[in-house]
């Protein structure tokens, strides 16, 4: 994959979407910057295996934390928001903005997960081996499009309710090969 220059972060951000996470280092720098510009809130809760830094450029943003002691930051320009490992956090814009996700270079294993609209509980995750060569994009795209085919994994077993479907179009994103 083709990697951004970090020297025009906001030229850069002007031609990628939401959540896109676009390396912007060298391949081999050690911890690894992500770059997207989002102004839909994210599909689901990330979830890293190892502890995330985010810092907002530009806009606002609330980043919603599961399992945590704090439920909701906001974030502001030069704002940054530590994710412990294993967190599930969610970026909703309050704007459309600018953030960098900060990651090891060996980030290990990340998923999605999504929560019941009624209850909280969890309802269902996918994971995968991070790749900081390859699209984040297309693998975000797959986990949503493989929990909103799932109508199991959208029903609550707690309290029945049912998640609705995730569209992409809105993203822009797609599940065909680019």
């Amino acid at each position: 994959m083709t990697r951004r220059r970090m020297l025009h972060a906001f030229k850069a951000a002007a031609e990628i979407g939401n959540y896109q996470d676009e390396a912007v280092l060298p391949a081999d720098t050690d911890p690894q910057i992500y770059l997207s510009r989002n102004w839909l809130p994210q599909p689901f809760h990330l979830i890293c295996e190892k502890d995330t830094v985010l810092s907002q450029l530009s806009g606002s943003a609330h980043v919603h934390l599961r399992d945590s002691s704090v439920n909701r930051f906001r974030m502001d320009v030069g704002d940054h928001v530590y994710v412990p490992a294993g967190t599930p956090h969610q970026i909703v814009p309050v704007e459309e903005g600018v953030t960098i996700r900060y990651q090891p270079l060996a980030a290990g294993r990340q998923g999605a997960a999504w929560y019941c609209p009624e209850c909280g509980a969890e309802l269902h995750r996918y994971e995968w081996q991070h790749d900081n060569d390859g699209s984040a994009v297309a693998l975000y795209a797959e986990a949503v499009a493989r929990f909103s085919a799932d109508l199991d994994a959208r029903t609550c077993g707690k309290c029945s309710a049912v998640h609705p479907e995730i569209s992409l179009e809105p993203y822009g994103w797609t599940t065909e090969p680019a």
